[in-house]
């Protein structure tokens, strides 16, 4: 299925076979591509870059088609492999974390840093982190056949 070209986010580079390898979603998706393009909230004289997943019901493009800057989308890998690498050693904390001291980490970024903690204000925390790290062991092979393409990248890239 072919992305749109005629809306607000101009899609340069694609994927337009992403419903083929959507995770565990592969093949029974909505997410039918990714793009990176040029982003809709563009003011005259000013481009950003912007990353797209869009999603197909069936009868036509949603509105639920996420777009996000090129730099959010670095900022969850980020903390995608934070959290990951906190969940190799969560066993060692009887809730998974010290609650003491939710912050995992603070990653440098910008002259300041993005706090990765887990988050205390969630009444139910105890219970969902259990479920979290669960979901998390349960797609480790996909995650880390991703993050394994990412790391071989990167290294290619000078990274």
């Amino acid at each position: 299925m072919k992305i749109p070209t005629t809306l607000k986010h101009k899609p340069v580079i694609v994927s337009e076979n992403y419903e083929n390898v959507d995770g565990r979603y592969a093949y029974n998706t909505d997410a039918k591509g990714l793009s990176l393009g040029l982003a809709q909230w563009n003011d005259r004289g000013k481009v950003d870059i912007s990353a797209k997943v869009w999603r197909y019901t069936g009868e036509k493009w949603s509105r639920q088609s996420e777009e996000l800057p090129l730099h959010r989308v670095l900022d969850l890998a980020i903390l995608v492999c934070r959290a990951k690498l906190h969940f190799r050693e969560a066993y060692r904390y009887e809730k998974l974390y010290d609650p003491e001291n939710p912050v995992i980490d603070r990653v440098g970024l910008q002259g300041d840093a993005m706090t990765v903690a887990v988050c205390t204000d969630n009444e139910k925390i105890d219970e969902d982190i259990k479920l979290f790290s669960q979901a998390l062991s349960n797609d480790d092979e996909l995650i880390g056949e991703r993050l394994f393409t990412l790391s071989r990248i990167l290294k290619e890239m000078g990274y």
